[in-house]
Order: C-alpha cells, then structure tokens, then sequence
C-alpha cells in the first residue's frame, strides 16, 4: 500500500473517531495516537521521503489537510470541555444581583445643562453639517487666505472629486455663518456640537471634542451686553458669587476679542490644582461679531452689531469632575463613568 492509500485509509478512520469523542479521556487518546511525535500522522510524515519526486506535491497536499483536520478536530473538542468544566453551578439559594442601571454620560449631561441654561436667556439652539466647505468655517468669519489654521496640521480636508475645499469644521462658528445667511436680525443662537482639528492626542487635547457657540445680533448689542451675558451664565452654571476679568485677546471674527475668566469656584479664589493656583479658571473666549463677518454674511454692520462667545464642553467637564486626563471621558472605563449618576 502506498503512502496516498495509507492517507485516505487514515482519514477514514480518524472521520470516523471524531464524533465518538465523548469525554475528555477520549480526546486526550485522540491527542496521544494522532498528535505525538510517534503517532499516526508523524509516521507518515517520515514516509514522505520515499515518494517519488512527481507524486509529492499532491500526496504532501493531502497529508498537510489531514493534519490540520486532525488538529482542529482535537483544538474543538479540547475547548468544548474544558469550557464545559469552568462553568460554575448556580445557586439558586442565593438572592438576586441587584439591577444595574445606565448613567448619562458626563459630556451630555454638561451639555444639556449649558443648553438649558442659555434657553433660558433667551437664546435657540441651531446646529450644522459637520463636514463644511471653505467659506462657511474660514472665508466667511474673516479668516485671512494665509491664516495657520488652514494648514494641513490643523484641518482635517476630505477628499471630494470634484471640489478641493471640503473639510471637517473645526469649530461650531461654522454654523453661526448658516445662522446668519438663513435669519434676519435679530439673532439669539447657540450652536452646540463636534468639532474635528488635526491635534495629537494627549491627556488635555483631543482631535474631536465638543464646543458651544453662541451669537446675539440686533441694534445697539455692546460689549456691555457680552458681559452682562456671560457673568449671568456663568453664575448661574458654577459660582453665583463669582468674580470676572476680561483679557484682551485676538479672534479673527470678534473685534475687539477677550478671553474671560472667572474666580475659581473649587478654591474659591485661594488656588488649587485646577486652577493652577491662580485662583482665576479661564472660562471662554469672546468678543463684538467683526464688522467684516456681518457683512459677508449678509448684514449691515452699520445697522447691526452683535457678540459670539464659545468654549469647549470637555474642559468644563475636567474643571467640574476634577477630572486630570481628558481621555478618560471616551475609554468608556466603567470606573469613570459609573460615578455620573443618571439624571
């Protein structure tokens, strides 16, 4: 008999054993006369060196489907018991595992916190498409052709075939631009929602996170109006005895810009570790919309005048939770998340 007929008489028999494995011995003695280096299949391995140079490719073909047959026959069946062995009996004695109920993650219930807050003042909500074009989160809120932020290491563009300015927003402002071309002054907006920037990621950045927005346009809006805004919030969401300065700053689309910072309300002014010891949290950036903005989006700027505020939804979760790593909040680590009670 020659080595092919010895294979298929082999794989005969072994389809024959496999259903009769029936408990871990039989498996085990499967394993012994197929598996070892003196069982069955080695043995013929050791013969393969006797066939003629023409008849190999197909006779080590069959012996290469036997062995891996063998083998994941022997791999199955091991498994299936030794899974059946772990299995722990249940006690029917024992009293019930209490229900474990879902939490609202920290970021939307910050969010939904900031919205109600500002509908209160008065302000709607409106939101926008995520992937934008060029004019509505550059050219329109008076970005300059050679800005940094229209570089590649700061924008994520996305391939179109037939236009070369589509990208993901890199702020909420875009909206506020759709905002201004689809509504007639007055205009009280926020505008919450992702937003995607071409940062490595680190335990205070992110390259997609969260902003609110927020725009007020009519007649006579001063900067007046922008701090009475914003204390009032402010007040309302942390600290109601609180304490501002405004920073000048530079926005392309405000004029004048500021940043605004609020005494801290963990330390109460003293300095901690999320203050930084300063006793001040920066809360926002803001400023008076840019006469430019206005105009390019459809709105005399000698009629109208207006403010825009925004800030990042997970740095005020950090601040609130004490929270030191902002990846935290997306590892979705049931240890992190099961501190946010549902509400």
């Amino acid at each position: 008999m020659n080595l092919r007929e010895q294979l298929l008489q082999l794989a005969t028999q072994i389809e024959t054993e496999i259903p009769q494995l029936q408990s871990r011995e039989d498996v085990e003695a499967f394993r012994i006369r197929h598996l070892v280096k003196k069982g069955t299949l080695q043995a013929l391995v050791e013969q393969l060196r006797t066939v003629p140079k023409e008849d190999k490719p197909e006779v080590g073909k069959l012996l290469n489907a036997l062995r891996d047959l063998v083998q994941s026959s022997y791999d199955s069946a091991f498994a299936s018991f030794a899974q059946g062995a772990s299995v722990d009996r249940i006690d029917v004695s024992l009293p019930a595992r209490d229900e474990k109920t879902g939490s609202i993650h920290p970021i939307t219930q910050t969010m939904d916190r900031l919205i109600a807050i500002f509908s209160s003042m008065g302000f709607e909500v409106a939101e926008g498409p995520d992937v934008e074009d060029d004019a509505h989160n550059f050219e329109r809120l008076n970005f300059a052709s050679d800005h940094p932020a229209r570089d590649m290491q700061d924008t994520f563009f996305v391939e179109h075939a037939d236009r070369s300015d589509v990208l993901l927003r890199t702020h909420t402002s875009s909206v506020q631009v759709r905002v201004m071309e689809s509504m007639k002054p007055p205009i009280r907006c926020i505008m919450p929602g992702r937003v995607y920037r071409n940062e490595a990621v680190s335990a205070r950045s992110l390259a997609e996170f969260h902003q609110i927005e927020g725009l007020y346009i009519d007649k006579g809006v001063s900067m007046a109006d922008l701090k009475g805004t914003i204390m009032a919030f402010a007040r309302k969401f942390y600290d109601e005895h609180a304490e501002f300065r405004f920073r000048t700053s530079y926005f392309p689309f405000t004029e004048p810009s500021c940043e605004i910072d609020m005494s801290c309300f963990l330390c109460k002014g003293e300095g901690c570790r999320i203050c930084k010891h300063s006793g001040w949290l920066e809360i926002c950036g803001a400023g008076m919309v840019h006469p430019n903005v206005l105009r390019a989006n459809g709105i005399d700027p000698e009629e109208y005048s207006g403010f825009a505020f925004g800030f990042g939804v997970e740095r005020v979760v950090l601040m609130l939770t004490g929270i030191d790593d902002i990846r935290h909040l997306y590892d979705n680590d049931f240890r992190v998340l099961s501190q946010f009670t549902a509400q």
